[in-house]
Parts: structure tokens; sequence; C-alpha cells
């Protein structure tokens, strides 16, 4: 995969130094905390959207509570680990852990084209997470951006292979 269209995942947060030997405490934001244990490096930037991201080798990472320790290369002490206060940790796609069955990663669904009622709608630009239920942020040549609820009742079929969604859209949903 090129590294301009490589994907990256959220998997941590740097809350505060740990210790004085340089690791740094990290909330959690992956439902697989495991594979935290399984990476040779990480990325941190200040957001998800940052593209300054700084690589990073992971020198060892364990599990304190509900929170993950990393070490990371270079940081050695208290002071070193205090610059990192704040920043996301990141995954590129590749090292994610697989997923099972019908499970997906978000970022999977970007560039897909939405169908619905038999006529396409358009393509997933972004997907937010509002905790209810998803939202496909779609660029439609006809109607502009549009927000389509993503949850049981509206996606019918996601087919990776064909890149498309099959979605069925309330009434009045999609503009005339």
């Amino acid at each position: 995969m090129p590294l301009d269209n490589l994907q990256y995942l959220v998997v941590g947060e740097v809350l505060r130094p740990h210790g004085v030997r340089g690791e740094v405490r990290v909330r959690i934001l992956t439902e697989n905390r495991d594979q935290l244990l399984e990476l040779d490096y990480v990325y941190l930037a200040d957001s998800a959207e940052d593209r300054r991201r700084v690589r990073m080798d992971v020198k060892n990472a364990r599990f304190n509570k509900s929170y993950a320790l990393l070490s990371l290369a270079g940081y050695n002490n208290r002071n070193d680990a205090e610059r990192l206060r704040s920043k996301l940790v990141m995954i590129d796609a590749g090292q994610a852990a697989p997923l099972e069955g019908e499970q997906y990663y978000l970022f999977q669904l970007i560039g897909l084209q939405v169908v619905s009622a038999g006529k396409t709608i358009g393509r997933v630009k972004e997907v937010l997470q509002t905790g209810a239920n998803d939202v496909y942020i779609v660029d439609s040549l006809a109607h502009g951006e549009l927000l389509l609820p993503a949850h049981e009742e509206t996606i019918l079929r996601i087919d990776f292979e064909a890149r498309v969604i099959t979605m069925s859209l309330p009434d009045g949903l999609i503009p005339e």
C-alpha cells in the first residue's frame, strides 16, 4: 500500500509519564488491547488528522490495571516522557490485528460507493461515531454532502470486493 494512502488507527492516548525511566501511561482506545503488546513501533501525533506523525520504536509494552505502559526508544527519563503528554498513539493499518467473520475497520469503508433503491448515492468520505450509531458522510454528485445513518436497519450489505454498500434509507433523507 503506498505511504500516502496508508490508513492509521488510533489505539491510545498518552496521559502522563509513569515512573522515572521514560515510560508513559496510555489510555487504551482499542477493543483489542492485547495487540499493543505485539507492536514493534507506533506513531505519535497531536490529533488523528495531524500529518506530522512521528514513528517511534517500542522498547516494551505492558499493562497496569486498565492502562498500557509504553517504553519508547529515545525516551529514557521522566522529563523526556513528559513531552509526550496528550499525544495520540496510532498504528498503521498493516499492524492492525485481523478481525473475525464479518467485522471490519471503519477506515475500510472510505471510498466505497453507496447504493440505495438501485440508485447510486455517492461515496463514503468519512465515518462519524456518534455513540448511538455511526454516520456515513457521503460525497454525492447530485446532492452534495450527505449524512446517512449507519445501523442494522439501514445497512443491507457491504461488499468489499465490489466496493459497494447497499443501504435502505428512510423516505425524505435524500433530497429529491
